[in-house]
Formats: C-alpha cells, structure tokens, sequence
C-alpha cells in the first residue's frame, strides 16, 4: 500500500525533478510533468484533487493499453485522457516497490 508522501519521496530522489506548487502532488523534469495527483472532474462540481491516485506519463498508448488491460485493479483512465500517454494509478493498491519503479520509468520517459 502506497500514498502521496511515498510518490514524494520516490519523485524527489530522481535528478533535476522539481515539485511544483499545488493542491495535491505535481512533479516534473526538464519542465515535462511525469506523475501528479489526479484532479477529478465531476460534471456540474469543481474539479477535486484526489492524492490517493497518481496520474503517471507512459510514453505512448500501446503502454497505456497494456497496463489499463494487465492490471485492471491499479489503473484506469478517464474520457478526458484519451488520446493522451497517461494512465491514473490507484496508490492504496500498489506496494511501495511497484510504485517507485513506475514513478522512475515515467521520469526517465520525460
């Protein structure tokens, strides 16, 4: 089980990333943004950022299929992602090992 100070730590141990000032969790690398808190859009309700699902770059949508199909239980997608490389992770669902090997491959794509 993971959570945003785990995502933190992870994000902050890689090089030249810097967090950016937000509700939630933003983090970027040569000023590309590789994971950050889901902001969730209700229609009619102000967007809510949600810091227990990390939205993660993925590089391209063959990798976003595989993972949104192999591991149902840690990632979805919304209609408002489509077309983009990025899937939402479910933290309390991935283990601590799993996370920081996601949150490293999103920074070494960007």
């Amino acid at each position: 089980m993971s959570d945003a100070d785990d995502v933190r730590e992870i994000a902050l141990s890689l090089e030249g990333v810097v967090e950016i000032d937000s509700v939630g969790f933003d983090f970027r690398v040569g000023g590309r943004g590789f994971v950050w808190s889901y902001p969730e859009r209700v229609p009619g309700q102000p967007r809510v950022i949600r810091t227990d699902v990390a939205v993660l770059y993925v590089g391209d949508e063959a990798e976003k299929q595989a993972l949104l199909k192999g591991e149902p239980d840690l990632f979805f997608t919304t209609s408002g992602y489509d077309g983009w490389p990025l899937v939402m992770l479910r933290l309390a669902a991935v283990e601590r090992d799993r996370l920081e090997e996601l949150v490293t491959d999103a920074w070494r794509m960007r």
